[in-house]
């Protein structure tokens, strides 16, 4: 058995003025996984990301957390070069991203298809050559109005989401160790449109 490690990208805008964005739901994920496994994520200059190497668990998975510094739009040019560099092949990447498609708070996971307009996962399936990688789509849902859907993303989550984001967050983190650990299919029949709701106070 090879210790090929898994790479999760999570999928963001850096810097604090985009950090609470919508569009920034696959850094927070990529955060608490990094939180879960004890390791911090540094910036590494030659790959234009931020980078945590850990395991899940003690003596679990090898994993590589990548947040790209590059801006959305060319967020593969991150992630090929740490994927050329650990040999991890396009099967065991996994894509975390905000998805205006699915309603607010749920998951669904899925591998390959298309990217339904997200130009961060066209940057991904460009670099890689292949879009057969798996995503957790984390919804957003539409916006309200006539409001345009990039101005939309591009904006902090309302106070009164937090609560459900956060546990939903977690439920994602969720989902990226089911994948690594049990499999994607099993991951797939365990979160597809699961979502975790506050308890009322």
């Amino acid at each position: 058995m090879t210790d090929t490690p898994t790479l999760v990208v999570g999928l963001g805008n850096p810097g604090p003025k985009y950090a609470a964005n919508r569009h920034n739901v696959g850094f927070m994920v990529v955060d608490a996984l990094a939180r879960r496994a004890g390791g911090r994520f540094a910036a590494v200059r030659k790959y234009r990301a931020e980078v945590c190497e850990a395991r899940l668990g003690v003596g679990g998975p090898r994993v590589i957390l990548v947040k790209p510094l590059t801006f959305m739009n060319l967020s593969g040019e991150a992630v090929g070069p740490i994927a050329q560099y650990f040999g991890i092949p396009p099967e065991s990447v996994i894509a975390v991203h905000d998805e205006l498609d699915v309603p607010f708070g749920e998951l669904r996971l899925k591998r390959g298809g298309g990217e339904g307009g997200h130009n961060g996962l066209r940057s991904l399936s460009k670099v890689l050559g292949t879009k057969d990688y798996a995503r957790v789509r984390f919804g957003v849902g539409r916006p309200p109005g006539r409001q345009d859907a990039a101005d939309y993303v591009l904006k902090d989550f309302a106070k009164a989401e937090r609560p459900e984001v956060d546990l939903n967050i977690e439920l994602a983190a969720d989902a990226v160790e089911a994948i690594i650990e049990k499999g994607f299919v099993l991951a797939q029949n365990a979160f597809n449109a699961k979502r975790v709701e506050p308890e009322a106070q």
